[in-house]
Order: structure tokens, then C-alpha cells, then sequence
């Protein structure tokens, strides 16, 4: 792991397959277990109101039988009756009959009384009151009516209570909840495997899609058609195909790359090795001899001056790759272009005197923007070196620094009196290894990475580059000047 870095943990997403069945049949189970138990409750509710209105026509049928016999309240109930009322085939039925002054009348005494809080049913058009409670033991479901009772002597109401054991109404509900249960069971299954074809089946142009790149070549980055796959997936294979399209860019900028850097160093390395076996050719012949070593002493420089130009082509070369596969975000940071140019302007203050070079710095604000400090510090020594390189002994240099307030932009401009470059050839200097026959003539030990290094730089920071002469007036010497602009900070 690299220092000052942290690995931030990657979320897994598992299947799509999975998760499209997940989100499909996990709610879908969840609707059908609601569904379940709304159906339950209704079925149970309809079930209630049957029992209830059964448990009601017996105590219709009871209350028919009650009256009032010389001033008391009786219950005239029959065995054959009282059979019918106890046992029940689905069940136990109980019965209690209270006189008018709250007297027990007939039935079971201890049958629970009518709590003073249950509300009277309004689904029957009578005194009924219909609640739970338990009975020797087990629970019951009763309904009490109250019945008016009169004769010639008294008027009053009479209170008829039916208890039902809970056992048919328990059978009935094991059955609703079974039949519920067993149906949407049946149907969870059903929508399961449909839901599994269903994804399938639209899964499918993926799948197909994921052979495809398995099955391509490391060298093979042709397009993916979009239209073989879905609408919403449509917008990552147009992703997937530019992506594969800049490494297809930048594949065939590193073999160009490879191919012109082998053209280029084959011809130094060559004279290094021919050189190097010219002097062990002159050492051999007579070691002792003046002329001998003056020669090797000649070929030994010519070495030295080869390596450092290799030496110099090597590390343009790399500084070229390196721009051309641009420059990362994190990489750039606020710069100043006044520092930088000043500073390479003292690098190269010797070999301006040297040739006798009048070199200027003209700045007159501070001017920042947001770039690599490296890479920045090449392009301005490289249009500085060549600058130098290409204007003759008392010629002039300057470097100028502004900012465009209209425009937004920070301009750099290298100014000088030397060879220039002309119209025609302004478009081509900036492709790597081109150089014009000025330039030739003028420096044969030239590589012609300079511009093109410059080029790709500017075009990193998000700049624009134009050559024009530096003294248009001047036909016979119009010199060069290259002008930069890049965004301000």
C-alpha cells in the first residue's frame, strides 16, 4: 500500500439475477401474506355472521316458547327440544332464561351473565346482544335477546341467553386458514417460477453480451453494438465502447511511440558502438603512439557529445509520452507561471551569453493557474532551448508574462530574432520527429521532439498554442514568436 493512502472497501452486488428475484418475489411474498390475512379476517367475519345469525334463530326459537303463566315468567321447553339445544353436531349448546325482576326461569343458572358494556347488534332488527366468554371450562359464543312478555296481569322483558361452544366456529377457521394458506402458497409458486423465466428471458441479450467480451481478444477493441442489449443498458456498452476507444488511442500512440523512439536511438547507439571500436582500433594499433592517442582522445569526445544527445533524446522522448497521455487531476495544482518562466529564464541565462544573446524577462503581474509544475517547466525550456538554439550570435530573446483580463487567460510569449519557421511548415514542426530544412541546416544534432513535446503539454492544461513572426516588418529577419494562453486560476 502507498503511503498516505487509503483502500476504501469495494460494495459486492452479488447477482443480478439474484437481486432482480429478490426485489421481485420478496414483496410479492410480503402482498401475499397481507393478502392472506385480509382474506382470513373477511372469511372469518362472514363465518361470525352466519354462526351468529344460526345462534340468533335459536334463541328466536327459545324466546317463542317463554310467557307468562299467573304472574310468573316460564319457559315451556320440551325435552325433545332441550336435546336439540345441548348437543349440537358441530358443537354444545347452553341456554338460560331470566324473568323480568332478574329471577332465574329455566336453563343453566351459571350460564356468565351479559356484561353492561356490549354493545346492542345492529345488523338485526331486535334486542340482541351478541360476546365471548367462558363456560365450564371452555370458550362459548353467546347471544342474549331480551323478549317482552305480558298477560292480563303483568308486562315486563324477559332475558333468553344461547351459549355455542367455539368448537364449529374453530373447525371452519383451521379450514379458511388451509384453503388461504394452500391457494396463495400455490400462487407464490407459480409467480416464482414465472418471475424466474421472466428474468431469464430479459437477462439474456446481458448473457449473450458477457460471452462476447470473454470470447474477444486482448487485441480485438472493436464496438459493441448497442443495440443487441436493452434501452437502460444501452448507455454502458456506448461507455464500454469509448473507453475501449481510448485504449485503442492510446495503444497506437504507445507503439508509434516505440517505433519512432527504436528510429531514433538505433542511429546514436550505432555511431556510439562504431566509435567505440574506432578507438579500441586506435589503442590496439600502437598505444604509445601521439597521434594515435590524439585520435582516440577525438573519438573519445565524439562518445561523450553522442551519449549526451542520446542521453537528451531518451528523456524528451519519455517527457513526450508522458504528455501525451495528458496529465491527472489530483497531479495539478495552483502554479505560478511568472516563477516558472523566471526560473527557466536563469537556467538558461549561460548559453544566452555564450552566444552572445541579449535574453529579457518581462512580467509585470503575478500570474497563477492550476497545472503540473513539472511538466510546465519543460514546455517553457523547451521553447527557450530552441529559442536560443536557433538565433544567432547577437540576437535577442524575450520572455513575456501577462494576463488577458477580457479573455480570462494567462499568456506566456517567446519572443526572438532567429531563423523562424515558415507559414507552410507552421502546422508540421508540431508532429514528433519533423524538422525543417531551416533547422537542419541550422542544427544537425536536432531530435525534432521539442514542439510536439510543447504541443501536447499545452493541450494537457487545457491551452491553445500559435506561432507567428516576431518582426513581421522585417522580411530578412522576422524571427519567431510563440504565444501560449492558458485558463487563469
Amino acid at each position: 500500500m502507498i503511503a498516505g493512502t487509503t483502500d476504501k472497501p469495494v460494495k459486492s452486488f452479488g447477482s443480478l439475477r439474484g437481486q432482480l428475484l429478490r426485489w421481485l418475489l420478496v414483496p410479492l411474498l410480503l402482498v401475499v401474506v397481507l393478502d392472506a390475512f385480509s382474506v382470513y379476517r373477511n372469511a372469518l367475519d362472514v363465518a361470525d355472521l352466519a354462526y351468529d345469525r344460526a345462534l340468533l334463530a335459536s334463541t328466536r326459537a327459545l324466546a317463542e316458547r317463554v310467557s307468562v303463566v299467573n304472574g310468573k315468567v316460564v319457559a315451556d321447553v320440551p325435552y325433545v327440544a332441550l336435546d336439540s339445544f345441548e348437543t349440537d353436531t358441530l358443537g354444545r349448546i347452553y341456554y338460560k332464561v331470566t324473568g323480568t325482576h332478574g329471577e332465574f326461569v329455566s336453563g343453566y343458572e351459571d350460564l356468565p351473565s351479559l356484561p353492561p358494556n356490549v354493545p346492542r347488534s345492529e345488523i338485526y332488527p331486535a334486542l340482541v346482544h351478541f360476546y365471548h366468554a367462558t363456560y365450564q371450562g371452555q370458550p362459548v359464543r353467546i347471544a342474549a335477546l331480551y323478549q317482552p312478555v305480558y298477560d292480563d296481569s303483568m308486562r315486563g322483558i324477559a332475558l333468553i341467553q344461547v351459549a355455542e361452544t367455539m368448537d364449529a366456529r374453530s373447525d371452519l377457521t383451521r379450514q379458511i386458514l388451509f384453503s388461504t394458506l394452500w391457494r396463495q402458497g400455490l400462487l407464490v409458486m407459480v409467480a416464482a417460477l414465472l418471475v424466474w423465466f421472466a428474468v431469464r428471458l430479459v437477462l439474456r441479450p446481458l448473457m449473450q453480451l458477457k460471452a462476447e467480451v470473454e470470447a474477444r481478444s486482448p487485441s480485438d477493441l472493436a464496438d459493441f453494438n448497442p443495440e443487441r442489449v436493452h434501452k437502460e443498458v444501452r448507455p454502458l456498452v456506448t461507455a464500454m465502447n469509448g473507453y475501449m476507444g481510448l485504449l485503442q488511442t492510446m495503444i497506437t500512440g504507445q507503439r508509434r511511440f516505440i517505433a519512432d523512439a527504436s528510429h531514433q536511438l538505433r542511429t546514436p547507439l550505432t555511431v556510439l558502438k562504431t566509435q567505440a571500436e574506432l578507438a579500441l582500433r586506435q589503442l590496439e594499433r600502437d598505444p604509445h603512439d601521439a597521434s594515435a592517442l590524439k585520435e582516440m582522445r577525438e573519438i573519445i569526445e565524439s562518445i561523450a557529445d553522442t551519449t549526451e544527445s542520446t542521453a537528451h533524446l531518451a528523456n524528451r522522448l519519455l517527457t513526450l509520452a508522458r504528455a501525451e497521455h495528458g496529465v491527472k487531476e489530483s497531479e495539478m495544482g495552483a502554479v505560478s507561471l511568472t516563477h516558472i518562466t523566471r526560473q527557466v529564464g536563469l537556467e538558461h541565462a549561460p548559453a544566452a551569453v555564450r552566444k552572445q544573446i541579449d535574453l529579457s524577462f518581462d512580467a509585470p503581474e503575478e500570474v497563477t493557474i492550476k497545472g503540473h509544475n513539472l511538466l510546465l517547466h519543460e514546455l517553457i525550456s523547451n521553447l527557450l532551448d530552441n529559442a536560443i538554439h536557433y538565433t544567432p550570435p547577437n540576437g535577442r530573446v524575450i520572455l513575456h508574462v501577462r494576463r488577458d483580463a477580457a479573455l480570462q487567460r494567462a499568456i506566456v510569449e517567446v519572443e526572438d530574432s532567429g531563423i523562424g519557421i515558415p507559414e507552410e511548415e507552421r502546422e508540421q514542426v508540431f508532429s514528433a520527429f519533423y524538422r525543417s530544412p531551416l533547422a537542419q541546416q541550422q542544427n544537425l544534432g536536432g531530435a525534432g521532439l521539442g514542439l510536439a513535446i510543447v504541443r501536447d503539454i499545452v493541450l494537457s492544461h487545457g491551452g491553445d498554442i500559435t506561432l507567428s513572426d516576431a518582426d513581421p516588418g522585417n522580411v530578412a529577419a522576422r524571427g519567431l514568436k510563440i504565444t501560449i494562453s492558458f485558463p487563469l486560476l
